[in-house]
């Protein structure tokens, strides 16, 4: 589709009413999101439903129904009038805002017609945006809480009717227009219009030249680059599949083209993007929920996030550097590799500088989130356009590459804000019926108090919670029904939150429905079983990071500093000696690989002797492997 600032010096690019309506739209919401974050929310429901409104009409344009299909104009009128019918909602939810908040009032029939209906639309644009999984789960609980007195034991309730459920989904600030809401129009939209303008001003750039100088002339410096360039680009844009997207199709073909085997490059992308998820600032959209849902400010998120999302990437970046060496995966041509001058360029690196230091400016200033974001655009925009007039650009091209930017920050706002909208629906729900009690207990009863146990199996739970959807409606279906069943031992509820995001994420590279390797896949022309076996090996350490978590609050900076030593010394042993074991690097003879699971196990217990052992260990293996010449082997197709 054609973006509204795809234009020529001289001339337009023609662009159908169609795609006119989709770029000025997605600029409109791109400018409400600018000022709303500078000038500050309307009042609550006033804001919430004017953005529903507003994501649910680009949604339209962005998924059309029937696209393509032969019915196609019987599509667009139903999409006209969803669109239409959304917005006199909203409009109804505007003018009666006052009478909603204070009087509490009765739902009636008019209400339940605008309430589950513009339900129903929300869940086909979720499904149209997303896939059919979310919207199937929370239709499915909605029938659930009308139809729980017909269900006996544990997980039955009184039953609601449908006036009731309207009351809480549509006259209240707990359904479609609940604090989800709220945190996807304010803060979530406003950290993703940050993105997009660092983004399109060079960062992108930046940060693919900033990886292929750190790691493309070592062994599998292709590898390298795409761990690096993901987890950058990941850590903005919050979504695997849109990485995978962006920095997959350039190092999966650079990779391929320097004969490393398609399964194994389609892999390191598809995990070095996924990782984007679990790293601070934006995770994935996630960290801005959890704030809201743990009660805790989001900085302290983004801080207690950092040294997981750090092992993450060590356990990739290592287990990579030595199938490398024991492969002889090449690394990349000097003659392809920028020199630091055009990596640390002037014109690029200015915007960033001045982003950061408008989010420092925020921070210290003590203000709200989405104003932080909105100091940070500022120092964007304002470095980007005096590098580009002082270096020989022109006014417009500052205009368009702003205009460009707005567009794919509303455009980036659609598909999260009609999922979170959902989840809210989902949340409130859950509350009212209170099935999440229900399944706290019967988790509990089934693991017997087993703490191992319950771990293990919410491990496995969130996995299969998580398949097939993004990442916040991922994150927000586990953390509402099963959050509670850690909590209730006793847990730190950000170390359990965490815990419960960390599994959610990784749905999207666990077969069998996993999301990122079937688009890396895709992109590397190949077998995504094949993809998917090199990913679980890759990701070896990730699936671990959740229980080290458990075992060492220190890796959340919760203790004193020697915990939190203790913590980061087990957890970086742990990550090379896991990461060793994946790449099956020997010791000192063939199949001496399997001896690192010692200081592995050792570095799971908790106490200083087991650390200083484990670490000794580590070392000495380590220095005895480096003794070990590479072979050339290449990776086989079972493998690769």
């Amino acid at each position: 589709m054609a973006n509204i600032t795809d234009l020529e010096a001289e001339g337009t690019i023609p662009m159908s009413r169609w795609e006119m309506a989709t770029s000025a739209l997605a600029v409109g919401i791109g400018l409400f999101v600018f000022y709303t974050s500078f000038f500050g929310a309307f009042e609550t429901l006033i804001q919430r439903a004017i953005f529903v409104a507003l994501i649910t009409c680009l949604g339209v344009l962005l998924f059309p129904l029937g696209k393509g299909k032969v019915w196609r104009p019987v599509g667009a009128v139903i999409d006209v009038l969803s669109a239409g019918f959304v917005v006199v909602s909203a409009a109804y939810i505007v003018l009666n805002f006052e009478s909603i908040m204070i009087d509490l009032p009765f739902a009636e029939n008019i209400d339940v017609v605008l309430g589950m209906g513009t339900l129903l639309i929300v869940l086909e644009m979720a499904r149209r945006s997303a896939s059919f999984v979310f919207p199937f789960i929370v239709g499915g609980v909605v029938l659930y809480a009308l139809l729980g007195d017909k269900i006996s034991g544990p997980f039955g309730h009184r039953g609601f009717d449908v006036y009731y459920l309207t009351e809480v989904i549509f006259l209240s600030d707990r359904g479609l227009w609940g604090m989800l809401v709220s945190i996807a129009s304010t803060t979530l939209a406003a950290f993703i219009l940050f993105g997009a303008l660092l983004l399109h001003t060079g960062a992108g750039q930046t940060f693919f030249d900033l990886s292929a100088r750190a790691g493309g002339k070592s062994p599998g410096g292709a590898a390298k680059i795409a761990t690096i360039a993901s987890g950058l680009f990941g850590s903005i844009s919050g979504s695997s599949v849109a990485n995978i997207a962006t920095t997959g199709n350039f190092t999966i073909p650079l990779m391929k083209r320097l004969r490393y085997p398609a399964p194994f490059a389609g892999a390191v992308e598809a995990v070095a993007s996924t990782g984007g998820q679990l790293a601070p600032p934006i995770m994935g959209t996630a960290a801005f929920v959890m704030a809201e849902l743990v009660g805790v400010n989001y900085w302290t998120i983004a801080a207690v996030a950092f040294l997981p999302a750090l092992l993450f990437y060590l356990g990739v970046f290592s287990t990579v550097h030595l199938i490398a060496r024991r492969t002889n995966l090449g690394a990349v041509d000097q003659g392809e590799l920028p020199n630091w001058r055009e990596a640390l360029n002037w014109r690029r690196m200015g915007p960033i500088l001045a982003g950061v230091a408008g989010l420092a400016f925020g921070i210290v200033n003590g203000n709200s989130i989405q104003l932080t974001a909105c100091y940070g655009m500022i120092g964007i925009v304002v470095a980007y356009a005096a590098a580009t007039l002082t270096s020989g650009g022109t006014l417009r091209e500052v205009v368009l590459t702003l205009l460009r930017a707005l567009e794919d920050g509303g455009k980036g706002v659609v598909i999260v804000g009609i999922l979170l909208v959902a989840a809210q629906v989902f949340v409130a729900i859950v509350n009212l019926t209170g099935v999440g009690v229900a399944v706290t207990s019967s988790i509990l009863e089934l693991a017997d108090g087993n703490l191992i146990m319950i771990a293990l199996i919410m491990a496995g739970v969130c996995l299969i919670a998580g398949m097939g959807l993004p990442t916040s409606a991922a994150y927000v279906l586990v953390a509402a029904v099963f959050a509670p069943v850690l909590i209730q031992q006793g847990l730190d509820p950000v170390t359990v939150h965490l815990f419960v995001l960390y599994y959610a994420v990784l749905s999207v590279i666990t077969p069998p429905v996993c999301v990122a390797v079937f688009v890396a896949a895709t992109v590397a022309k190949t077998n995504w079983m094949q993809v998917a076996g090199q990913s679980l090996r890759l990701g070896g350490t990730a699936y671990a990071i959740p229980m080290l978590m458990l075992i060492y609050p220190g890796l959340l900076l919760q203790g004193s500093a020697l915990d939190i030593i203790m913590a980061l010394l087990s957890g970086i042993g742990f990550t090379l000696g896991v990461a060793a074991f994946f790449a099956a690097q020997p010791i000192f003879h063939r199949f001496s690989w399997v001896l690192w699971l010692v200081p592995v196990a050792l570095l799971l217990i908790p106490q200083w002797p087991a650390t200083i052992a484990g670490v000794l260990i580590m070392i000495l293996f380590w220095i005895l492997a480096r003794g070990q010449k590479p072979r050339a082997v290449p990776i086989p197709a079972s493998e690769g």
